[in-house]
């Protein structure tokens, strides 16, 4: 008797879809089935309804929960994200069963008029959705004036052609998977901004209790951007990050050693704590322990000078 295909759940954005399907065709090449055994099911989420702040309907989680639903009820078998979308918390029957070799970790600033941050004229307006990036900028440039400017990267790239603002900021990553990198003016080098936790990541999610999926997807995990994502959001939830307070993070793993540098910023830049810490890592709970303990301790440090998730 044949198999039922196995079904993938993705948002329907362009960037969502091209996740989906890298994620099929690696399992097709991986297992030898056939895309009709392998079928990608569009889910709407909230995050995609949502018009104003993500902070002000819950933040992280907005983008992943219908994905989780269909899950947990066995409507879909396997979850494709983004993984600066996925809370650090999350269900106790799911699990991230791979990270996909990651992508450009770097933020993208684009303009129509102007060559850099540093080209930008005084009080220009940055249209960003992101609080990190706006406090980053903030930090690095306190005479720039910023707008909420949200939707798919397609979207994002019209308003700011309309001149809706002066310029804003991407994720690398997306543009590059979207075939678009033409339309970064600067990929702004991550000791100037650092990436959100997780940026540039593909996750995998799958039921805890399919073990039968457990040995499709683990031959696709990327050990190092494993390592590094571990333990960049265990910093991010040490310091109980979501999406109302800037935190960025970045790991680097070198075959043996992972250096995590992070940071938390007040929401208008005037105050930014960074720490590095790195150690011997040779499994996801070394990483994991690594990124909470430098969270802890830029945590301490902060005491009650940034508001956290007011």
């Amino acid at each position: 008797m044949q198999s039922p295909p196995l079904i993938i759940g993705t948002r329907g954005s362009p960037l969502a879809l091209y996740q989906a399907n890298l994620v099929q065709r690696l399992i097709c090449e991986a297992s030898g089935r056939t895309p009709q055994e392998v079928i990608i099911k569009i889910l709407k989420t909230s995050g995609d309804t949502i018009k104003g702040e993500l902070k002000d309907f819950g933040g992280k989680g907005l983008f992943t929960r219908e994905l989780e639903l269909a899950l947990l009820d066995g409507s879909i078998d396997l979850a494709v994200h983004s993984m600066k979308d996925v809370p650090t918390v999350g269900h106790e029957d799911l699990v991230v069963s791979a990270i996909l070799p990651r992508a450009d970790v770097r933020d993208a600033f684009i303009s129509v008029k102007h060559k850099s941050i540093a080209d930008l004229p005084k009080g220009a307006l940055i249209g960003s959705a992101s609080l990190r990036r706006r406090a980053q900028l903030a930090a690095i440039r306190p005479d720039l004036e910023f707008c909420l400017l949200r939707g798919n990267v397609g979207t994002r790239l019209r308003k700011l052609e309309e001149g809706v603002c002066d310029a804003t900021m991407l994720a690398c990553a997306g543009l590059r998977r979207l075939e678009q990198v033409e339309r970064i003016t600067e990929a702004v080098e991550t000791d100037v901004m650092l990436p959100a936790p997780a940026q540039g990541a593909i996750g995998i999610e799958i039921r805890r209790d399919r073990e039968d999926l457990q040995a499709i997807i683990s031959p696709l995990n990327d050990r190092a951007a494993e390592l590094e994502i571990t333990a960049e959001r265990a910093f991010l939830r040490a310091l109980d990050g979501n999406c109302r307070t800037p935190i960025a993070a970045l790991g680097r793993f070198d075959g043996e050693t992972l250096t995590l540098r992070g940071e938390i910023l007040a929401k208008d830049g005037s105050l930014r704590v960074g720490h590095e810490a790195s150690g011997k890592v040779v499994k996801a709970i070394d990483a994991y322990d690594l990124g909470f303990k430098m969270g802890e301790a830029v945590r301490l440090e902060v005491g009650g000078r940034i508001t956290f998730d007011d």
